[in-house]
């Protein structure tokens, strides 16, 4: 950590009139966090901020809390990614008031752009959580990066998704990064990081959850992402938000259609209404963002092959059990596989997805599925 270098990054929000875009145009026209701080008055307004701003900045006088700040960061095992470093997130960079500073404890990757985010209701049902569960699952088997915000319901089924697929999740926190929220979430974050993840915010360390920080936070996850899932939302979601401010970058939007009746889905349905891409399973979200995805789509921790797993009989048995309820020829629904084979959802969710790694099961809309003919 280049303690001289970043408690300039530190610095330029803390400055009264340097938000997001103010910052951004700064650093686009005069270069590092210290360079602006070195740079004149008239050279500041010329750069074109106010001259009140540039005056602020000139005057700013709490670098020691800052150099502190750092300290603490790093005995958390955290660190700074500025926005002209090369593994700031390179969606995240393109839009409009992206935060010219991240606090990180985890891993980003260079150039990483495959991110699909997954958000929905706190107090979401039984069917929706399932389903982003599996969707995080899914994406991240995919090779895909699946962000969310590490809130109860529907945040934490999509990472607990992507960590049973061996794949990597980021949670864009509403916190500072010292202040995980909820504390109940805690050893799933410690998990994430982990296993190749990451936390981020734009907050100081000790900033609490209060709720004036989400809707902020949300245009974060969007910008990290090429498509933002929505799977249960109220008419007063934030996970609204987060749309919107997807929609805003230019970024696609999806949503699981739910019951009219029980309320949980009524702002995610008119999302619907409005034109966002209906979701069903994970083949609807990676055929609209191909154009956009890498290509390479190989799961980042596949399971052994099926047929050359060295597993032990209770899997091998597992696996059996869902191929004998997949006729020949015929597309089975999820729901019919679970009923009759006796298994538990979560398993034949994750035998589903090995034997369709392996090339021997072909998932299709509607959750249905059929045995590969090859």
């Amino acid at each position: 950590m280049n303690f001289a270098s970043d408690v300039y990054w530190l610095a330029l929000p803390r400055v009264r009139g340097v938000g997001p875009r103010v910052a951004r145009v700064l650093l686009e026209r005069l270069g590092e966090a210290p360079a602006i701080f070195a740079a004149g008055e008239n050279d500041l307004v010329a750069a074109g901020i106010y001259r009140t701003t540039a005056r602020n900045l000139l005057q700013f006088d709490g670098f020691a809390r800052l150099e502190q700040e750092l300290c603490e960061l790093q005995r958390l095992g955290g660190r700074l990614v500025r926005w002209s470093d090369p593994d700031y997130p390179a969606n995240l960079r393109e839009i409009a008031d992206p935060p010219p500073v991240l606090y990180l404890l985890g891993t980003l990757t260079a150039g990483e752009r495959d991110c699909v985010a997954v958000v929905g209701a706190r107090s979401a049902s039984d069917a929706g959580r399932h389903m982003a569960r599996r969707l995080g699952l899914e994406l991240a088997a995919k090779g895909i990066t699946v962000v969310s915000g590490l809130a109860r319901g529907i945040d934490s089924e999509a990472h607990h998704g992507a960590l049973e697929a061996g794949g990597r999740t980021l949670a864009v926190m509403g916190s500072g990064l010292d202040r995980i929220y909820p504390q109940e979430h805690r050893k799933l974050a410690e998990l994430m990081v982990a296993r190749g993840g990451a936390l981020l915010s734009e907050l100081p360390l000790g900033s609490p959850p209060v709720p004036e920080n989400f809707p902020v936070r949300n245009r974060i996850i969007a910008g990290l992402c090429l498509g933002v899932v929505v799977v249960e939302a109220a008419e007063q979601s934030g996970s609204l938000i987060t749309a919107r401010r997807a929609l805003e970058q230019n970024r696609q939007v999806f949503a699981v259609p739910g019951s009219p009746l029980t309320g949980k889905a009524r702002g995610s349905n008119r999302l619907l209404k409005e034109g966002a891409r209906l979701v069903e399973c994970v083949e609807d979200v990676i055929e609209d963002l191909a154009p956009q995805l890498s290509g390479r789509r190989v799961p980042p921790a596949p399971a052994a092959s099926p047929a050359r797993a060295p597993a032990s009989a209770k899997v091998s048995e597992q696996l059996r059990a869902v191929v004998d309820h997949l006729p020949p020829g015929e597309k089975v629904h999820i729901d019919a596989i679970v009923e009759s084979s006796g298994l538990s959802a979560q398993i034949i969710l994750r035998m589903l997805l090995e034997l369709e790694l392996a090339g021997m099961v072909i998932q299709h809309p509607g959750k249905l599925f059929s045995l590969s003919q090859a």
